[in-house]
């Protein structure tokens, strides 16, 4: 009866968690997934991230998600912004994946002549896959009396195992720009405006509505070091996150073109971990690491373990030559 509660537990816990969306504990270094205004908002041409996590590898099988994005901004409307937004997450026993391809077109509006204050409205449209694979999990019927035979049937029939549909999100944020290393942002994000349905067994199973709020800043505290406090809320049906922390950057070298720097950062999620964030900026190039320590209910399985966080940043920037009016002389000679 032991294995028999065990297997319950695991499936329905695969289970109640269709509905929610997925968390980053780098959430600055996906700007797109956490708001999609955030689209263009950078210095430079192009901009590509990436990113992957992997999480409760003590526990079970590992919950993996990756993704990438790019943005750009338009060069003859230079507050128009576009991104796009690939992800893909696997979870549990099931191989429970999700799937979304995002688009995220901007504007900015200037409130200020000089720019010091701005304000990017952005959409997001896009598409939402989910699907999991019912032979991968474990049935009471297969509990022969003695032990767990996998051999036996399970006489559960499942008609469908994957759900496809359409999903709308919109944000603003605004930012103050007093300098390169004196700046404040704030966002507001809604995401699965149309609560699309994400049941698969002919049950209509509403995906929630997530609320995103985020605020960071950036403080010179000397010439070679800046602070970088920030926090994120994500309000999504019962689900509610608190993340609160801060960077520090230490500037190696700033001069002639060259531009190098280093990170380090601690932060905390309510009620489920504290993890600790590094990182390096080399020219266009960052790359951040972060590892969640777990000090939830979960505790006792996950040895204080949780997941590891990679992201890796690439701005490029096309060279504007000087445009210089040569005058031409007359020749009386």
């Amino acid at each position: 009866m032991k294995i028999y509660w065990l297997l319950s537990l695991c499936l329905f816990g695969a289970f109640s968690t269709f509905a929610q969306d997925i968390h980053w504990s780098q959430f600055n270094d996906n700007p797109i997934f956490q708001n999609p205004a955030n689209s263009g908002r950078f210095k430079g041409d192009y901009r590509i991230h990436g990113n992957y996590r992997d999480q409760w590898r003590s526990v079970t099988v590992p919950f993996s998600t990756f993704s990438f994005s790019g943005d750009t901004k338009f060069a003859k409307i230079p507050q128009l912004g576009l991104g796009a937004l690939f992800f893909h997450d696997q979870a549990g026993d099931g191989k429970f994946k999700t799937i979304e391809l995002q688009i995220s077109p901007s504007y900015q509006i200037n409130l200020t002549n000089d720019s010091v204050h701005t304000l990017r409205a952005g959409l997001q449209i896009g598409m939402n896959h989910r699907q999991v694979n019912m032979d991968k999990f474990s049935f009471d019927a297969q509990f022969d009396g003695t032990i767990y035979n996998p051999s036996l049937p399970t006489n559960e029939i499942f008609q469908n195992q994957k759900n496809t549909n359409f999903s709308l999100g919109t944000g603003l944020v605004y930012e103050w720009f007093k300098s390169e290393r004196k700046r404040i942002s704030g966002g507001l994000a809604l995401f699965n405006l149309n609560k699309p349905n994400q049941g698969f067994f002919g049950q209509t199973v509403q995906r929630d509505m997530r609320l995103n709020l985020f605020a960071k800043g950036q403080f010179e505290i000397n010439y070679d070091w800046d602070l970088l406090p920030t926090f994120q809320l994500n309000f999504q049906g019962k689900y509610k996150e608190i993340i609160l922390g801060s960077s520090a950057r230490y500037i190696l070298i700033d001069r002639l073109g060259e531009y190098r720097a280093v990170y380090f950062g601690a932060f905390y999620r309510n009620k489920d971990a504290g993890y600790l964030t590094a990182g390096m900026d080399y020219q266009n190039w960052f790359a951040g690491i972060s590892y969640d320590i777990n000090f939830s209910k979960l505790t006792p399985a996950s040895n204080v373990r949780g997941g590891i966080e990679l992201s890796v940043r690439y701005i490029i920037t096309r060279f504007k030559p000087k445009k210089v009016l040569h005058r031409v002389c007359p020749d009386f000679i």
